[in-house]
């Protein structure tokens, strides 16, 4: 089992814990979490593009000219695709993006993630992440002296003081630990993680082991 320090917010040691080789120290397959990763983006596309098609194009009732006699090519409507101003064909129309993956593969992927971190000595183990007062610049002290400059905060609750600390500040994010997800742990080179948290995400990667 990887064995990992348990911090203050002042970097200084508190104690040892042992981590599951079951959840942070499996072997990290790419096409895994890539699989993952790009449902969670197609599940973040808005999918509210919009053409008009002819029959919803304004205007165009009418009949240009008479249908024979002119010398021209025939028409029914202003707003044919091939007239300026006309309709669009098979242009897009509001849609649902989403597809889903097997769990087994969603929670796999989620500890390849955990594993990525805490095989690259990316995983900082904190006893608590205490807030005083909603000020960025505390937040931003603290990432220093912890030697943190890209970092996702998983906590056990909403903590709004330290969402709000956090918000302004370049390159980090507050996640409550309900919401853990492969994408943001990947796009964030550090992961902190408060030491409470540790069992919620071990309980919900082995739910075997958490009923036991």
């Amino acid at each position: 089992m990887p064995v990992v320090d348990v911090l203050n917010i002042k970097k200084e040691k508190i104690k040892e814990i042992e981590l599951p080789d079951d959840v942070f120290n499996v072997e990290v397959r790419e096409p895994v979490l890539h699989q993952v990763i790009t449902m969670q983006l197609a599940r973040r596309r808005s999918g509210n593009a919009c053409t008009k098609t002819r029959s919803e194009v304004r205007g165009g009732g009418r009949k240009p000219w008479r249908q024979k006699g002119t010398g021209r090519a025939r028409s029914g409507t202003t707003r044919s695709p091939i007239w300026r101003h006309g309709g669009i064909v098979f242009g897009p129309k509001p849609r649902d993006y989403a597809y889903t993956v097997p769990k087994k593969i969603r929670r796999l992927a989620l500890k390849m993630a955990l594993s990525s971190r805490s095989q690259n000595e990316k995983l900082t183990v904190l006893e608590d992440f205490p807030v005083q007062r909603i000020k960025t610049k505390d937040f931003v002290e603290a990432m220093n002296t912890l030697g943190i400059e890209n970092g996702l905060i998983l906590t056990g609750s909403e903590n709004d003081k330290l969402n709000l600390s956090a918000r302004n500040a370049h390159n980090f994010k507050v996640l409550s630990v309900d919401g853990i997800n492969v994408y943001d742990i990947l796009n964030h080179e550090h992961l902190v993680v408060l030491e409470a948290c540790i069992g919620n995400i071990v309980k919900r990667l082995l739910p075997n082991e958490g009923n036991a």
